[in-house]
């Protein structure tokens, strides 16, 4: 299965935009109850203003939560990332630490968040839980655990340390793309026969070919149809 992932995204990556690890690890906190897409339509113009952690700490809060406004719970997020910001400052010289335990410190950081900035902004491998992740590894009966960090524990030992990043991306990129929380589209799915949990969407191709969505939409419906 997890070479079919790898056939099936050989580019997925992250999709929230960033240019530094600061940039990355504000992008994921704002992306709570909101769309990556969403995020990318903010954060140009908020990168721009705020450039370092000590200017998300010295924020004008009704300022910044403009900035925010359009990302939901905008102000619950400008005290977030003002609070991380000022941590930064306070126990890192205004820098983004690249370690799990330091990240976990920090407002607003879990494990999950902490996981996406070290597999791509720092290069360190790590598997990201999110709502697809979770709910696809255990469609898949890679495991049966609800809790994420027993879910990160329990795949982790299934997949080597190297594809941790690269997995939780391709993983995440099939869940919103093919399989979906109410309807996956088994029927057009590269996974299919491998799947424990195929049939729990529609199995005929052409009815589940309609649920397939992004770019990658063609290439995904072509290996479907060879496999």
């Amino acid at each position: 299965m997890k070479r079919c992932l790898d056939d099936e995204f050989p580019d997925a990556h992250c999709e929230l935009d960033f240019t530094t690890p600061l940039e990355l690890l504000v992008a994921v906190v704002l992306s709570a109850q909101t769309t990556d897409v969403r995020v990318n339509q903010v954060t140009p113009a908020l990168f721009a203003r705020y450039r370092s952690a000590a200017d998300y700490a010295g924020a004008d809060r009704a300022e910044l939560e403009e900035y925010l406004r359009s990302t939901g719970f905008f102000r619950a997020k400008a005290n977030s990332v003002m609070g991380l910001g000022a941590a930064l400052v306070e126990r890192y010289d205004g820098e983004v630490p690249g370690k799990l335990k330091d990240l976990v410190t920090l407002p607003g950081v879990g494990r999950k968040t902490a996981n996406v900035v070290l597999g791509d902004a720092f290069g360190v491998p790590g598997i990201t839980v999110d709502t697809h992740f979770g709910r696809l590894v255990r469609r898949w009966g890679w495991t049966e655990e609800e809790d994420p960090v027993k879910v990160e524990h329990a795949v982790g030992e299934l997949i080597p340390r190297k594809e941790w990043t690269l997995l939780s991306h391709r993983t995440i990129f099939h869940g919103r793309r093919v399989c979906h929380s109410r309807k996956p589209a088994c029927g057009a799915c590269p996974l299919a026969k491998m799947c424990p949990s195929y049939g729990t969407g529609p199995t005929g191709f052409e009815e589940a070919a309609k649920l397939v969505k992004g770019e990658e939409r063609e290439h995904i419906l072509d290996l479907a149809a060879r496999r």
